[in-house]
């Protein structure tokens, strides 16, 4: 009778395991008109995401990318909204930076060439747009928009790698991604940029960027919370960090990052009265601290630190990165530069 029943149980785990949804995406052997498994990968993200949004069976779902380069030439939209904190949407790297074959090399890297549309102020390009609640990205690399920022005076071409749209959503976890743009010629003007709840950026770099992640707005209703954590800003030609009034300083935590040659800080929503803390951080060789992110700035919007309560908060010394692509740290921080007892950048694990 025991040996019945263990078999029994044996057979109702492998069927709660066959539930699991999981897609590879492959761009260099990948076909979109394969199975999406190890062997018979997909070609594009986008194939991933048509077959996801049919899959109605309540089950968790892994989209695994192979090292190489992956081109968005239009959003990639997730809109079956089905997932929970347990059955997550997983968007992952094959290799993640914490395994022992990890290299920079092996990241897969996204790069955002869909067409521009119109946006405020201008035009935006979308990349992977993850319009449901319970959201994981990892372990991938983004690049910039290889058309150009400047259109006149007024209007820009924004490049969103990352964007969610729906103000009632909650729960996106960006970890151990990589966001690395130029101003010049592949300008990344956001790397994260989400309506709704529960943002949490952990365990990225964001080099050269114009502004790392902005924490957007919501349906003014309850949700998880936000959180950047253990992170790395360099060369930040806007900002460090973006809060709205969405941004409940009481329910958003910030501690663990590295904030670097960077113009400001930290940028709140014009008319924000939020009030927000930050802790066992560095903020190093910025122009200022604090700035609204529209409409004209007076002195005492442009260098008020009111709203921001600092604790064990590092504001001199300079960051160096390493540059040197062959090292396992490349564009995190440099063997002897301040702030590696933060445990900031790609490894969760010690190395």
């Amino acid at each position: 009778m025991i040996k019945y029943t263990f078999s029994f149980l044996l057979f109702v785990i492998s069927i709660s395991l066959l539930q699991a949804e999981q897609l590879y995406v492959n761009p260099l052997i990948g076909n979109d008109a394969n199975a999406g498994t190890k062997i018979q990968p997909l070609k594009t993200i986008l194939e991933a995401a048509k077959r996801v949004n049919l899959n109605k069976e309540q089950e968790a779902t892994t989209i695994i990318l192979s090292e190489g380069i992956h081109l968005l030439t239009q959003p990639v939209l997730f809109t079956n909204d089905k997932y929970t904190l347990k059955n997550r949407l997983v968007i992952r790297a094959d290799v993640m930076p914490d395994d022992a074959g990890w290299s920079p090399q092996k990241m897969p890297v996204v790069v955002t060439a869909t067409p521009l549309e119109p946006g405020v102020g201008g035009q935006e390009a979308r990349g992977i747009q993850p319009e449901v609640s319970h959201v994981t990205i990892e372990g991938l690399r983004f690049s910039g928009s290889p058309d150009y920022s400047y259109m006149d005076g007024t209007n820009l071409r924004r490049s969103y790698p990352i964007w969610r749209d729906g103000k009632n959503l909650d729960d996106l976890l960006v970890t151990q991604c990589l966001f690395a743009g130029n101003a010049d010629v592949l300008p990344l003007h956001v790397g994260v940029i989400a309506n709704g709840y529960g943002l949490v950026i952990d365990h990225c770099v964001f080099f050269n960027c114009k502004i790392p992640v902005v924490f957007w707005k919501n349906d003014g209703g309850t949700g998880s919370r936000s959180a950047m954590r253990y992170s790395l800003v360099y060369g930040g030609y806007f900002c460090g960090v973006w809060t709205t009034q969405g941004t409940n300083g009481d329910e958003f935590d910030f501690h663990h990052n590295i904030i670097a040659n960077t113009n400001t800080i930290w940028i709140r929503e014009k008319g924000s009265k939020r009030r927000y803390k930050a802790s066992d951080s560095i903020f190093a060789d910025y122009t200022q601290l604090a700035g609204y992110g529209s409409g004209p700035l007076s002195d005492s919007d442009a260098t008020s630190t009111d709203f921001l309560e600092m604790k064990n908060v590092l504001t001199t010394g300079s960051v160096i990165i390493e540059k040197d692509q062959s090292k396992r740290n490349y564009l995190q921080l440099a063997e002897g530069s301040i702030g590696l007892n933060l445990k900031t950048g790609l490894f969760k694990r010690n190395q």
